[in-house]
Parts: structure tokens; C-alpha cells; sequence
């Protein structure tokens, strides 16, 4: 069953959330382009198609198709995402590893996974839910260790001392605004 108007719905949601969170750490650009890509008919069509309103339709698009194209297609195209920033290791031996993220993408990283967690679990959201989904797979994740460490940081603060501390961290320290 094709869903656009609810795919189109939770998008929508979804970016206003990212653009709210992304506005109080003084993101204003990033917060307004966020996820454009969504509306690109590879990204847009496969949501509608496999729309659940509970998680993402890439995940049941993989199941279905064997792999998603838009994943594939989103991961390439926005750079607050960690695998955007996978690549061959500098040192020549072939193996891939997490590249340096400039502060501004791991912040709207921040803002995408608080805004996702609160999308997808409604009432059922806490400041915990994003540290949550990330501790469920960070083994797996192919991230640089800085990137890692101001990932981890913020969402730790989230879990620990809630958004108003979490986005005063990210002005403040990740990127060196004053608040």
C-alpha cells in the first residue's frame, strides 16, 4: 500500500523538528536544507511505498528489494550523516574508515537523531532515546575517533542533563559560540 500523504507528513515533521533543534544551536542553513533530498522521487517514492509511521521505510525497502536505493541515494547527499564520511584509510591498505566530521555536521547529527527518536517513539520519547538507538549499534559503526568521542559527548549530556544543557554544549563547546 503507497502512502505519500503520511510519508509526506512525517518528512515534513521531521524537518521542522531538525530545523527547531538546529535553530538553537545556530545552525539556521542547516536547519533549513535539511533532508532535501528526501523529496528526490528515489528517496521520496520508496517512502511512500514502504511507510510504517513507526521507523524508517529504508529498512523494509532493504528487506524487500535486497538493498535500499534510498539509502543509498541519502547517505551520499548529506553530510550530518556518519557514513557520508566513510572512506579508504590514508594509510593505503585498503581498509575503510570513519573520516574527521567538521563540528557543524556532528551537531546536526545531533539534531537528526533527536529529532528521528522523538518522530518514530511520539509519546513514548525521552532524552535517553537517542543515546539508546545509538548505543544499540555504535560497535558497528565506522566512525573517526574525535567524531565518536563529540557524538557520544552530546548525547550523553542529552541522556544525563536534557536538550537545554545538550544544545548549550553544542554552541558553546562543539562549535565555540558564545550562547
Amino acid at each position: 500500500m503507497w502512502h505519500p500523504i503520511k510519508h509526506y507528513k512525517t518528512i515534513r515533521h521531521h524537518k521542522m523538528l531538525v530545523m527547531k533543534n538546529c535553530f538553537r544551536c545556530g545552525l539556521y542553513w542547516q536547519g533549513l536544507t535539511h533532508d532535501l533530498s528526501k523529496l528526490a522521487p528515489v528517496e521520496f517514492w520508496a517512502g511512500a511505498k514502504y511507510w510504517q509511521g513507526t521507523c524508517s521505510p529504508n529498512n523494509a525497502q532493504r528487506q524487500a528489494e535486497g538493498y535500499s536505493a534510498a539509502w543509498l541515494h541519502h547517505k551520499g547527499r548529506n553530510k550530518h550523516h556518519l557514513e557520508y564520511w566513510i572512506d579508504y584509510a590514508p594509510d593505503g591498505d585498503h581498509a575503510m574508515a570513519g573520516m574527521r566530521m567538521p563540528a557543524r555536521y556532528v551537531a546536526e547529527m545531533v539534531c537528526d537523531r533527536i529529532a528521528a527518536s522523538k518522530n518514530y517513539k511520539g509519546d513514548k520519547y525521552t532524552d535517553a532515546a537517542a543515546w539508546e538507538y545509538y548505543d544499540r549499534s555504535r560497535d558497528h559503526y565506522i566512525l573517526h575517533p574525535e567524531t565518536r568521542k563529540e557524538l557520544e559527548t552530546c548525547l550523553l549530556i542529552l541522556r544525563d542533563e536534557g536538550e537545554d544543557a545538550c544544545f548549550r554544549y553544542i554552541r558553546t563547546e562543539l562549535l565555540g559560540k558564545k550562547a
